[in-house]
């Protein structure tokens, strides 16, 4: 088993660990499963440890999700939340995303994960949902926020698939994405939801 540190000039540092099989991932996890500080993500023999979750990650993660909340009760969009809990496809990958959703009804796969990325690894993250075959994949990275998609038939089928790069969400087709880093830019979590907010009131008076 081979390791390789990645030293950030952040809060945050990532140790990968090669060769690392499943069972020896499962045991590394178990007394790490209430320690909220780590984040563990393993891919095809491949972990990767993250620790401590800085705070710029959980700021953007935070009100990320709040502006995508306030949106979507603005445009009465059915929701539910289903937070950073592990998905899992047993004996390859498993993966704690920073949030998501399902939209229209409660489902055991949620349709929208989110990823905050302040400190690369080396898996990639897009992996790691192929498959559990999740709908759409975000990534906020460097001031960036990045939507990728599933083809909507290869959801349904056996078939080799792959994520796209899109503009827009498929759930949200009138949200554009630099609003969302506009807000996600303010310093303050509370005037960046509440002008949010006023914005989307205001788009939708008549002119």
């Amino acid at each position: 088993m081979s390791i390789q540190v990645i030293d950030q000039p952040l809060e945050e540092r990532v140790v990968t660990l090669r060769g690392v099989t499943w069972e020896r991932f499962k045991a590394i996890e178990a007394p790490l499963l209430d320690n909220h500080d780590v984040k563990l993500t393993y891919l095809a023999g491949v972990l990767e440890i993250m620790s401590p979750i800085g705070r710029e990650h959980e700021y953007i993660k935070s009100t990320l999700s709040l502006l995508l909340e306030t949106y979507m009760r603005k445009k009465g969009v059915r929701f539910y939340k289903r937070g950073g809990f592990t998905l899992e496809a047993p004996g390859y990958a498993s993966g704690t995303p920073d949030e998501s959703y399902c939209i229209g009804r409660d489902k055991q796969i949620p349709d929208i994960v989110i990823e905050v990325i302040v400190s690369s690894g080396t898996i990639n993250r897009k992996e790691l949902y192929k498959p559990l075959r999740v709908p759409e994949v975000w990534f906020w990275k460097s001031g960036e926020l990045r939507i990728f998609q599933l083809d909507p038939a290869a959801i349904h089928v056996g078939e080799h698939f792959e994520y796209k790069e899109v503009d827009r969400s498929r759930f949200f087709p009138d949200l554009d994405r630099a609003l969302l880093l506009k807000y996600l830019g303010y310093t303050d979590q509370y005037d960046a939801v509440k002008d949010f907010r006023k914005e989307l009131r205001d788009g939708e008076q008549p002119t």
